[in-house]
């Protein structure tokens, strides 16, 4: 496999679930560097509510502040028509929308029943398709939920394809708590391409328990070619306690480049932009690649 895409999830999915808030200049300033470093696909904020998700205020501004970057593609969350009608009015030309496989976690989420979930979807999907906006659908806790336990691919590939129905070009399928294996994320993968084609299937992975670049790698034998990771390893998940980021971006253009596959990802800007996220967060980047290379770069100032 030589086609394989990147989704940036940093500025979006990584900050929302960090504790401090970041400004929106600094983060419009992280989308350009992330951009800058050759990343062509980035998700920068959420139309969501500012009590719910305080980090994500500014989202308009942020969306159009790089709206004008001609070579990337930017995309924003929606959860509802309200949503949509926002990021519609800030410019947006590819939105989001997020179901989970699990009933508890869409419960404690978003505060309704998956088929409620899919039922607000909608209408933002017939809009977005009469304006010719263009919806990603975000299926979370495909492998695993901190409330109901395992969950069974079935259950995946049947709320993954009602999104595929309702006309989602790309279904990412995530692994919000990182507790998948490489055997269980094939077993969930085959299960929804039998719904979704394969092409239009994207995974998201936390990397809790280590698993990630193993889960992605099994994800790719099975003809999966888009990736969503996090520069630096941003992220989380509020509601399971100790869950890590989403896998990040430093490891994934890591590992395809000693694969062979060209990201068109320059890691020393990659690497800039993430120790600067990082230090405006006040710790260290979660990267191991990025640990190691900052590591590096110390030695050899020494």
């Amino acid at each position: 496999m030589t086609d394989v895409r990147i989704i940036e999830m940093g500025p979006r999915d990584g900050l929302q679930n960090e504790k401090t808030p970041i400004s929106v200049a600094d983060r419009i300033a992280f989308v350009e560097r992330l951009v800058d470093a050759g990343l062509r696909t980035v998700e920068v904020g959420a139309f969501v509510s500012p009590k719910a998700i305080p980090q994500m205020v500014g989202s308009d501004e942020v969306l159009r502040s790089v709206g004008h970057i001609g070579n990337a593609e930017f995309h924003v969350l929606v959860p509802n028509e309200k949503g949509y009608e926002a990021a519609r009015g800030a410019g947006a030309k590819v939105v989001s929308v997020f179901a989970a496989a699990s009933e508890g976690f869409s419960r404690a989420n978003i505060n309704c029943s998956i088929a409620e979930s899919i039922e607000r979807f909608k209408p933002v999907l017939a809009r977005a398709r009469a304006d010719g906006l263009k919806v990603r659908g975000y299926v979370s806790c495909v492998l695993g939920c901190p409330f109901d336990g395992e969950i069974r691919p079935q259950a995946v590939a049947d709320v993954a394809g009602k999104l595929w129905e309702l006309g989602c070009y790309e279904i990412s399928l995530g692994d919000t708590i990182g507790v998948g294996t490489p055997l269980k994320a094939k077993q969930m993968l085959r299960a929804v391409a039998d719904h979704v084609p394969a092409g239009n299937l994207a995974m998201h992975f936390h990397d809790t328990y280590g698993q990630a670049l193993a889960n992605l790698y099994a994800g790719m034998e099975e003809g999966i070619h888009v990736l969503d990771a996090a520069a630096g390893g941003l992220g989380g998940c509020p509601y399971a306690p100790g869950a890590t980021g989403n896998v990040a971006t430093e490891d994934v253009v890591y590992m395809l480049e000693g694969m062979g596959i060209r990201t068109g990802v320059d890691m020393e800007k990659l690497l800039a932009a993430t120790n600067e996220i990082s230090r405006l967060l006040g710790r260290p980047p979660v990267s191991r690649v990025a640990t190691a290379l900052n590591a590096k770069k110390r030695r050899a100032v020494t």
